[in-house]
């Protein structure tokens, strides 16, 4: 089976259910590279036709909030079955990054009320889902399915921090949605890891003072980022993904 590259957003479900393989579910997950905050995996049924085709739809890194939020209720609308699991701050320690972004798509697509046949991931592959699936590069922005389960799970962990504002407003979680931004690393520095800042990554264990800071001695290549996942050691956690810095990264 071969999809076109100009295929379009929906050229993946097109060609999957000319294969006879429906229905097909898209998973993504929201904040995996901030570190505060909790992680959030959406999953998505959209149905064939017109009836699945949602206007406006794009990958969420790409629309405004607004737009987003547009999106969203479409989706939700359209959807044959949607589904949004969230994994807080201390399972994210507890399993670590790449653990549990694999084990919150799991769930998202195991509490999927219509059961898929075919599963399409945004980038690695995630085993365990019971059902055939493929992961698709930039999958967020090629398979419509994807982007719209990026999009439920974007649009709830944002408004999940905004909440989380309201409890701690000296981070400003409400603008930067916890990730690494230089207003977040200056809030650390001052008033230290709120409960609901992930102690692997080290840029809060450094403010915890759990962490020796950098030493400027050494080669920046082979140093740590500050937003860089650790261990309990203290050693590096494997990832098989490219962290996200940025709330525009998200």
């Amino acid at each position: 089976m071969t999809v076109r590259r100009d295929a379009g957003l929906y050229g993946y479900e097109r060609a999957l259910r000319r294969a006879g393989l429906e229905p097909i579910a898209g998973v993504d997950e929201a904040g995996r590279g901030a570190c505060a905050g909790p992680l959030v995996a959406g999953a998505v049924v959209l149905p064939p036709g017109r009836a699945g085709i949602v206007p406006g739809l794009a990958d969420s890194k790409l629309l405004t909030e607004a737009a987003r939020e547009r999106v969203y209720a479409q989706v939700v609308r359209r959807a044959l079955a949607w589904s949004v699991v969230v994994i807080d701050n201390e399972e994210c320690d507890r399993l670590g990054m790449h653990v549990a972004n694999v084990e919150a798509l799991r769930r998202a697509v195991a509490r999927l009320g219509t059961r898929p046949a075919y599963v399409l991931t945004d980038g690695f592959p995630v085993d365990g889902l019971g059902v055939p699936g493929l992961a698709v590069w930039k999958g967020d922005r090629v398979a419509a399915c994807i982007a719209a389960a990026s999009v439920i799970a974007k649009v709830t962990r944002d408004r999940l921090m905004v909440g989380l504002h309201d409890d701690w407003p000296a981070y400003d979680f409400a603008t930067h949605k916890g990730y690494i931004t230089a207003e977040h690393e200056a809030a650390l520095a001052v008033h230290g890891p709120s409960p609901v800042h992930r102690m692997r990554f080290v840029n809060v264990r450094r403010a915890a003072g759990l962490e020796p800071a950098p030493d400027p001695r050494l080669d920046p290549a082979t140093s740590l980022g500050p937003g860089s996942p650790v261990t309990p050691g203290g050693e590096p956690e494997p990832d098989t993904t490219e962290p996200d810095t940025t709330e525009e990264d998200a």
